[in-house]
């Protein structure tokens, strides 16, 4: 699989997440997105900024949703709970997620 994009073609994975992280760039997260039929929010962006951050600042970290959770609840001053999260990116907020942020698949199984 391949996305076309920018008059290149960008290789990934067989489900979809990029095979070298730096190709990676909003407009590409966009072009995911929209692939997915998901248009991309202030809070989708928050979640993809925070799943960018702990895997290029903490050790190649993947949260799973709770972890996630608890920090969009910390950034948005407000309970968050899996639903919300879900409601943001259906196809699990932690793959779905990191794969339009542009993450190497994560391994673990469950959200918890």
């Amino acid at each position: 699989m391949a996305y076309e994009f920018g008059g290149k073609t960008i290789e990934t994975t067989a489900n979809g997440f990029l095979v070298d992280q730096n190709d990676w760039s909003k407009e590409l997260a966009v072009h995911i997105a929209s692939l997915e039929e998901t248009a991309l929010t202030q809070r989708h962006w928050d979640l993809i900024d925070y799943l960018r951050d702990e895997f290029l600042n903490n050790n190649e970290n993947i949260p799973n949703t709770r972890a996630i959770a608890k920090a969009m609840s910390e950034k948005w001053g407000e309970k968050v709970d899996q639903k919300a999260l879900y409601d943001l990116f259906p196809r699990d907020p932690s793959k779905q997620g990191g794969r339009i942020a542009g993450l190497p698949e994560s391994r673990r199984k469950g959200g918890y």
